[in-house]
This record gives C-alpha cells, sequence and structure tokens, in this order.
C-alpha cells in the first residue's frame, strides 16, 4: 500500500466557522506546488476532509493530476478526528494507492502512529506538506515514510 498524506494549503484565517476557511491564493499555490509529486501516479482514490480548505486543495490536485474520479468526502477526515478510525479504514484497502487531503493534527498524528507506532512523534505537516508512505498494510509502526515534501 502506498498512502500519500497531503495537508491543506494556507486558508484565510477567519470566517464564520473553521469549517469554512476558503484557501488563500498562496496556498492553492502552495497546493500545487506539492501535486507536481503525485503526477504519473496510480492513485486509485482521492479522500478529503469536508472542510472547504481540504475540498478545495482535493480538487485543485484531481485537476493538476488528471484523475478522473470523484473525491471522496468523509466525516473522519476533520482536524480532531482519530487517526484509528482513518487506519481501520485503510485497513481494507491495502493494494491502493490512497491520497487523503485533511488536516492536523489529525494527519500529523496519523502518520507518527503509522510510522512510529505512537502518537509522540507526529509528522511536521505544514500547509501543503506531502507525505508519502509505503507498507504491506496501514498498522501502527508498519509503514515506512519515502518522502515528506514541503512546498516552497
Amino acid at each position: 500500500m502506498r498512502l500519500w498524506l497531503l495537508r491543506h494549503g494556507e486558508a484565510f484565517p477567519q470566517a464564520p466557522t473553521d469549517a469554512e476557511r476558503p484557501l488563500t491564493p498562496q496556498g492553492r499555490q502552495e497546493v500545487l506546488h506539492s501535486a507536481v509529486q503525485l503526477e504519473g501516479r496510480p492513485i486509485a482514490a482521492i479522500l478529503a476532509s469536508p472542510y472547504l480548505r481540504a475540498q478545495q486543495s482535493a480538487e485543485l490536485v484531481r485537476q493538476a493530476i488528471g484523475f478522473r474520479g470523484a473525491i471522496g468526502t468523509v466525516p473522519w477526515l476533520t482536524p480532531d478526528s482519530d487517526p484509528r478510525e482513518v487506519i481501520g479504514f485503510l485497513d481494507e484497502r491495502e493494494d491502493a494507492e490512497i491520497l487523503l487531503v485533511a488536516h492536523n493534527p489529525l494527519l500529523g498524528d496519523l502518520g507518527g502512529l503509522l510510522i512510529h507506532g505512537h502518537r509522540q512523534q507526529p509528522l511536521p505537516l505544514r500547509t501543503a506538506s506531502l507525505a508519502e508512505l509505503e507498507g504491506d498494510f496501514a498498522a501502527a509502526g508498519l509503514m515506512n515514510l519515502l518522502a515528506l515534501v514541503h512546498p516552497t
């Protein structure tokens, strides 16, 4: 299994709710910079948080890499979701190459859990950072970090 973790691009600091914060122009550029890493990859699914900035980031990636499928919106990719719920979903998709577009602290905690087996060493993800993990299946401590790319 190959798992890609993309933190959304920079978002405006204010909106009626946190979930409604849109990407800034800089955030859009950050996401496009990271999307280059995904060109030519056999992505089977793009799953995103329901929050606006993650949806916008996922759509930018979808367009940039020519992904023909729909973006799957899932409720367990919000900032404070439990990484174990994400692992439970991934457990049934061991042969796939999947992109998750979401937030910190969730993605940092998820990456740390998958790589180290615990959440005390989260992945250091800035806006639009992209992590590439690989393993036979998604389980705590059983995936390897192949790359961590931060947009410039």
